[in-house]
């Protein structure tokens, strides 16, 4: 066989993945050093396979394939592993440049692994990057696997019978489709692989010391104290070992009779890796390292840390931390508490994930406090492995999970999260906190998590975009995490306040207001059947006074006449105690009210000392507290309520254009323009995403005759018309005096361009522009070094930063996100047609944010973009002008082929 040329350096990226049944493989490019192992995968393959895959069951024919695909440049190959073997090839061989013809080959062993979906998936990702839009295939009619495949996984496919074989053509396209079967799958196989540790029937904790001391020793007795209900031992080197009386102890994991599903790892950090290989022989599926010592210590742990990982991969074993506080896996028959710090949680239905242990310490402290119940807690330490991203795809369908809740520091892979998180949350709430938005924290989270925090704004629109419930710390996820487990979604912002104390109902109306939720006027109605329900109450507006004097009848009555008027969404009763009326029988008075209309949530705040007997009201002891609960509810109801819809599948191709279009303009404007390229440049890059700047372009030159080209370019504007310089070299015209409003006539181009001349010191490219209206828009791309890319949509024009009125958004954007972006404005109104004004083309301005998305997530070369102004009319929008820096990027995988986790 001739030497092998050397594989291209662009498919070694390595993505991690999980198989079907939930096992740990590896997606990668095929490389040189694959040879040997390709020629085994060949080898071993029986005689049946060969002949579904070459159409006879020829060992020559498989032989002389290998050979070229080891030696064809041009051919797209990856390959994935299973324990650090070699078990699949996927190839996709060109025919032009939008087609290829795309074969697969899994070892007999792992058949039905989903291998073979895994690797059309990535191939299509690498293809797509490269501008291929189309995949076609032949295959016998009885190789089932193969056509079920290629329909299971979610592509559009054609199919029709051909001289013998089955032609199959698909389109390399994401669709909405696509993209949820490939996460269903996913969600499936995360739950499968997590199993072990989220549902556990056996424990080993390797590193117990002789006298019953340390942190394995503390996860012991915890382990203990929460009555797990399976089987537990230890590891101790020492024969004989008695650590913990009345737990069994063995020299090594593997001699622990009947295996062990999850292992606790509390050995120093050196000894980790031997540890996580004796648990892997005893068939644990999952390993968690509470030790320290890693990637948090400087770059020798983290050298540690990705041996650990690594190794945990071929073994096939999920990972925990390391450097964290452990698991509790607290679902019906397993209580289990596998850590050193906490105390069992309450059973409940909240899933907890936190990336510091002592933030989940005080998590789960409060949680007991509120009587919150907990169906399990992830302490992910150093997210060598598991990550959040991995727990919201396993807790999905988990039906003993009813809500979410994560404790974050970094994001590995934040646009995959912002997937998953709306994935979640169209289904179940989830709620977060992020660590490190503030300078400071961010010093801190990287001295102890060795990560940096992306920044707040980033963070703000990853979270609004996905559905995901916002919480500034601990005791906002709590407060919040309690509403949504006792109470229904509310089914709007309309809040109805009564309180006996008539100040307290006006604060808590101000402070209602203030948070963007409704105090609507009760109807004349409504007002007289109350008054008639309860003659001695003080005001029947709202917020309802019922007076210091009520009594529990009159609370009720009051409570039961509000929520089933079906004027409000929300019940917020204050009660304050008085000398008057039974606290205790108040208290109960309300839930009594609530006892026919609990398809509505209802709150309550008792102050001055009362003992609250609350029943179905959820109960705050403030009123700041019950008010940002119910607004972040009513926010994520809201936010729900809308259907999902999806914008059309864009041409895989553009961007392929695009981004060659790029590098040649960060190419030829050279190092001197700082990466910042001119309108007229950006022209064409931009029109690839109907990103069309207004007007025409003229070259104005010294001399008599220097504006006759910007004149004749006036004359087909139309006048009058807007006159300014279009140079690289000038990022803010206004300021420089190069921007002519108004220019009514030739002379008045004539002196314009030069008096723009003059500024300038030289001749330059004059953009002509008509003289439109519309409101101002500025529409932007910047970099997040955490999230990548952001698209800002702001009031525009010149005192932008002034209004400060302005959002940012996340690529990938549907219209939905696009449309809740607009309105979200507080110059919504103006577009809105604002006092009989004419409403703007607000469906164009949405489309166009779409665009700029699809720029920023396609062309990563847009280091800067800023149309300022755009102007939104009752006919469209007219971008008026543009500000665009690239910058020269390195080739990278796609974003499929990242990896599920980061390592």
């Amino acid at each position: 066989m001739s030497n092998p040329i050397t594989r291209p350096t662009h498919l070694t990226s390595t993505a991690d993945v999980l198989f079907a049944d939930g096992s740990v493989g590896v997606v990668r490019g095929l490389v040189s050093a694959d040879t040997e192992a390709v020629e085994a995968l060949h080898a071993r393959a029986s005689d049946d396979s060969l002949r579904l895959r070459f159409f006879s069951p020829s060992r020559r024919a498989a032989q002389v394939y290998v050979e070229h695909v080891m030696t064809s440049p041009d051919t797209l190959s990856l390959v994935a592993e299973c324990r650090g073997v070699l078990v699949a090839l996927a190839t996709a061989e060109p025919l032009d440049e939008k087609t290829s013809e795309i074969s697969f080959l899994v070892d007999d062993t792992v058949h039905g692994h989903g291998l073979g979906t895994l690797l059309l998936e990535h191939l299509a990702a690498l293809a797509r990057d490269r501008g291929v839009r189309t995949f076609v295939a032949e295959v016998l009619p009885d190789n089932h696997g193969m056509l079920h495949l290629f329909t299971a996984a979610g592509y559009d496919v054609e199919r029709h019978f051909d001289s013998g074989v089955v032609a199959v053509t698909l389109s390399t396209l994401v669709t909405p489709t696509l993209q949820s079967a490939a996460d269903d799958r996913e969600c499936q196989a995360e739950a499968r692989s997590l199993d072990p540790l989220l549902h556990p029937r056996s424990v080993a904790v390797i590193g117990v010391r002789g006298d019953g001391t340390g942190v394995g020793a503390a996860i012991v007795r915890s382990v203990i104290a929460g009555g797990f209900a399976g089987q537990l031992a230890l590891v101790h080197p020492r024969a004989g070992a008695d650590p913990v009386p009345g737990v069994p102890a063995y020299p090594e994991a593997g001699q622990i009779p009947g295996g062990v599903d999850l292992a606790v790892v509390a050995v120093p950090a050196a000894g980790c890796l031997a540890a996580l290989e004796d648990a892997a022989a005893a068939g644990a599926g999952a390993v968690v390292v509470v030790s320290s010592g890693f990637a948090e210590v400087g770059p020798a742990g983290l050298a540690l840390q990705r041996e650990l990982a690594l190794r945990a991969r071929v073994l096939g074993v999920r990972l925990v931390g390391p450097n964290c506080l452990g698991v509790v896996a607290n679902g019906a028959g397993v209580r289990l508490d596998a850590t050193f710090g906490t105390a069992l949680p309450l059973v409940g239905g909240l899933a907890l994930a936190s990336q510091s242990g002592g933030v989940g310490i005080a998590l789960i402290e409060r949680a007991r406090a509120e009587g919150l119940g907990l169906s399990c807690f992830v302490s992910l330490g150093n997210k060598a492995d598991v990550s959040g991203n991995d727990l919201l795809a396993a807790w999905y369908d988990d039906a003993e999970v009813t809500a979410g809740a994560l404790y974050l520091e970094s994001f590995g892979n934040a646009r995959k999260f912002a997937r998953f998180a709306r994935r979640f949350s169209q289904r179940k709430p989830l709620l977060a906190v992020v660590g490190g938005r503030s300078s400071g924290g961010r010093r801190a989270g990287a001295s102890h998590t060795a990560a940096a925090a992306s920044t707040a704004v980033g963070v703000d629109a990853l979270f609004r975009q996905a559905g995901v419930i916002a919480c500034r710390d601990i005791d906002d996820l709590v407060d919040t995490a309690r509403l949504l487990a006792e109470q229904p979604l509310p089914g709007g912002s309309r809040v109805a306040i009564i309180s006996n104390a008539g100040g307290m109902g006006v604060l808590a109306a101000d402070g209602a207001d203030d948070l963007g939720l409704e105090i609507p006027a009760l109807s004349p109605a409504l007002q007289q059947r109350l008054a008639s329900a309860v003659p001695s109450v003080a005001g029947t507006e709202n917020p309802i006074d019922a007076g210091a004097g009520a009594g529990a009848d009159e609370i009720t009555a009051l409570v039961a006449e509000v929520l089933g008027s079906g004027e409000v969404d929300v019940v917020l009763v204050v009660l304050v105690a008085t000398a008057m009326a039974d606290s205790t029988e108040l208290t109960r008075a309300v839930s009594r009210g609530h006892a026919e209309h609990r398809d509505l949530p209802l709150v309550l705040v008792p102050l001055g000392g009362i003992d609250a007997d609350a029943g179905t009201a959820t109960t705050y002891t403030g009123i700041r507290a019950a008010l940002a609960s119910i607004g972040r509810a009513t926010a994520y109801a809201a936010w729900r309520s809308v259907p999902e819809t999806h914008t059309a599948t864009p041409d895989a191709s553009a961007g392929v254009e695009a981004r060659r279009e790029a590098e040649g303009l960060v190419t030829a404007s050279g190092p001197e323009s700082n990466g910042w390229v001119s309108a007229g440049e950006a022209a064409g890059l931009l029109g690839s995403y109907d990103i069309d700047l207004v007007g025409r372009f003229a070259l104005a030159t010294d001399g008599t005759d220097g504006a006759d080209a910007v004149i004749a370019a006036a004359r087909a504007v139309g006048y009058p018309v807007v006159v300014k310089a279009d140079d690289r070299s000038v990022v803010h015209k206004t300021e420089r005096g190069l921007v002519r409003l108004g220019v009514r006539d030739d002379e008045q181009v004539r002196s314009a361009v030069t008096q723009i001349i003059a500024e300038l010191g030289r001749p330059t490219t004059i953009l002509v522009q008509p003289e439109v209206g519309g409101v101002e828009i500025a529409l932007g791309i910047a970099h997040d070094p955490g999230l990548g890319p952001l698209v800002m949509l702001a009031a525009g024009g010149v005192a932008t930063d002034v209004w400060d009125d302005r959002v940012f958004l996340l690529p990938p954007i549907t219209a939905d996100d696009a449309a809740r972006a607009v309105r979200s404005l507080r110059l919504w109104p103006l577009l809105d047609g604002f006092r009989g004004s004419p409403r703007a083309d607000v469906s164009t301005l949405e489309a166009l944010v779409v665009s700029v998305a699809r720029l920023a997530m396609e062309v990563p070369a847009v280091s800067e973009l800023d149309l300022n102004p755009v102007l939104v009319g009752p006919q469209g929008c007219n971008v008026v002008d543009v500000a665009l820096r690239l910058r020269s990027v390195t080739p990278s995988v796609p974003p499929e082929m990242r990896g599920l986790r980061p390592v």
